[in-house]
């Protein structure tokens, strides 16, 4: 069960990043346009990889299930 408490703070973290990307963005949107994006794409990466961690956990245990059953 460890993977999925460890993906929910993955994902809690990268929609932290990107929100905070996004707002300083909002309030300078020339301050550093390059770098926001790069931050912004990175924490979409970051996203991404830990929903598949939460896929990957969740296919684990339902095999697992599957065989104890």
């Amino acid at each position: 069960m460890q993977a999925f408490a460890i993906a929910a703070s993955g994902i809690a973290g990268a929609t932290e990043r990107f929100a905070a990307s996004a707002a300083r963005t909002a309030r300078d949107p020339l301050a550093d346009l390059a770098g926001e994006t790069v931050e912004r794409m990175t924490a979409g990466t970051a996203l991404k990889a830990n929903v598949a961690v939460l896929k990957t956990a969740d296919e684990m245990y339902a095999s697992l299930l599957d065989i104890l059953a």
